[in-house]
């Protein structure tokens, strides 16, 4: 496969070393520059300098519930940038059309898109907030891959954001090229074990939801598979379901190999099942077969290499 593409993604500015924090510090992550960051193209947002509150400034904070919230300072509650981040929040959104994820910097009263901490008016903080402008960026992107620094830490959902990332600038080049009946299917036909590893039904919704391409429009078809297919690849995926695809897989090598390759297949993806060995084990011997015995319809998909291999994600799930 090729990734003749890089995809672009929005990024809190403080995680690729501007010092853009209250107290006029980064936080740099180290494997989101260094790493990732050789195969994708990062476009950094401040919100909170972006709305002129300056470098350093005084800190601010949520306050209220999460249904109705304000974001304040810590300092001067009479400081009010809530209506300022979520304006912000729209315009950026209508500005970064063409991004394919987004990071963002976790526990930020703007950024963080979980378990940020919400102060209640006697002063206790429960951790069930969400940044005021990542929660607008969100639900005007609502297909966006998105994920926060700290949560990338966790070796599934790293592999799962990137995944997701790859796929959907794949989806945004076969969209601005123009939807056709054909491309469509071809796009879903190469995601089949991809999408079948996350979710066998939403693989057949999909399926369904291009059954009856003729005469209808398009563009509205792309919009219900774009949020059908991003919605099942949150899903992450267990051992379970990849062992499945890769017995799948193996079927097509059936009358192609001997007695003694089939049995160090199936004893790799058994392996795996046990926890013995990480998915990139059974996943390269399968690819090492089928260069040795070519399949025109497994060397089209992308479950087998889905994005850059020495980013090395599928050597820790």
């Amino acid at each position: 496969m090729t990734y003749a593409e890089r995809p672009t993604i929005g990024i809190s500015s403080c995680l690729v070393g501007q010092k853009v924090r209250y107290d006029g510090s980064a936080k740099r992550d180290r494997w989101i520059v260094d790493e990732l960051g050789k195969f994708v193209d990062y476009q950094p947002v401040c919100p909170e300098v972006a709305i002129g509150l300056g470098t350093p400034r005084p800190p601010i904070r949520l306050v209220g519930t999460p249904d109705a919230y304000r974001v304040v300072g810590v300092d001067d509650a009479t400081v009010d940038v809530t209506r300022a981040l979520e304006d912000f929040a729209l315009d950026m959104s209508g500005q970064l059309g063409g991004i394919s994820g987004y990071v963002f910097m976790s526990k930020s009263p703007s950024c963080g898109m979980e378990r940020v901490k919400l102060y209640a008016d006697n002063g206790y903080a429960s951790k069930k907030g969400v940044g005021a402008y990542a929660r607008v960026l969100m639900q005007a992107l609502p297909n966006l891959p998105c994920e926060e620094e700290g949560r990338l830490h966790d070796a599934m959902l790293r592999e799962n954001f990137v995944n997701r990332v790859f796929t959907y600038r794949r989806w945004q080049t076969l969209r601005g090229q123009g939807l056709t009946a054909k491309s469509l299917i071809g796009f879903h036909s190469r995601h089949k074990y991809m999408v079948m590893a996350h979710s066998q039904a939403a693989y057949q919704r999909l399926g369904r939801l291009l059954s009856h391409l003729k005469g209808v429009d398009l563009a509205k078809v792309g919009d219900a598979y774009e949020a059908e297919l991003m919605t099942a690849l949150k899903r992450r995926v267990g051992r379970k379901r990849h062992v499945n695809v890769l017995q799948h897989i193996q079927g097509y090598l059936k009358t192609r190999i001997d007695g003694s390759d089939k049995q160090e297949l199936a004893d790799s993806i058994e392996a795996y099942r046990r926890e013995e060995v990480p998915l990139v084990v059974p996943v390269k011997l399968l690819r090492h077969y089928f260069r040795r015995n070519p399949d025109n319809y497994i060397d089209q998909q992308w479950y087998l290499d889905p994005y850059p291999e020495s980013l090395g994600l599928r050597n820790a799930i």
